[in-house]
């Protein structure tokens, strides 16, 4: 009786850490698979002023008169640039989600909506859009500084008037990984995964060696 006690026991401990082995994989292995589906950030793209640099400054007066200084020292406000066009379907239907995300991030944020092309054209898109009240720009100079290609493109610019985070959005999470790139210092959030997995990398290294 006393042996089949022990028996018994041998097989439930062992059964016991069969089950932690596993558990322990699976939860890797969800480690793993969340990272693969992690949510993606803006597209960032290569050209124009690199995360860090100092933003090209213009002085640009807008669709209603106000003049603007645009990658210049503004304490206690960051700028989030927004490039689009009225032709471009992904920045008209993105536009109620780019206001509700600039609210959410004031204040201390400054929504500026920049394009380039006809004035009228542009006026009458921002009225029928109820854009009144937003900051409005037309310049060509201010898109070829930027190197902007494609729309709709946000950059956001810190008070100090350096690119912090910039990138190709199409979705409210691509317009929020902005802020959040820069709150975990990086330039998107793409770096910062690849930026996190060197570092488990060179750390998983390290241990090998010793």
């Amino acid at each position: 009786m006393i042996d089949t006690l022990i028996i018994s026991n041998i097989l439930l401990w062992s059964a016991l850490l069969v089950l932690g082995i596993i558990v322990m994989a699976l939860a890797r292995q969800i480690g793993l698979l969340h990272e693969r589906l992690a949510p993606m950030g803006a597209l960032a793209q290569e050209r124009g002023p690199d995360v860090g640099d100092a933003a090209p400054r213009h002085v640009l007066t807008d669709l209603s008169g106000q003049s603007l200084d645009i990658g210049g020292h503004s304490p206690g406000v960051r700028t989030l640039l927004f490039f689009l066009s009225p032709t471009c379907p992904v920045c008209e239907t993105l536009l109620p989600t780019l206001l509700r995300v600039a609210r959410d991030e004031s204040p201390g944020l400054r929504l500026l909506l920049a394009s380039d092309g006809d004035a009228e054209e542009h006026r009458r898109f921002r009225a029928q859009k109820g854009l009144e009240d937003q900051l409005y720009v037309l310049s060509q100079d201010l898109g070829l500084a930027f190197a902007v290609s494609k729309l709709p493109t946000a950059v956001l610019i810190d008070e100090e008037g350096i690119v912090r985070a910039k990138g190709i959005v199409n979705t409210r999470e691509h317009l929020e990984s902005l802020f959040l790139a820069h709150e975990l210092g990086a330039g998107s959030i793409q770096q910062f995964i690849a930026q996190k997995q060197s570092s488990e990398d060179s750390v998983v290294h390290l241990e090998v060696r010793r």
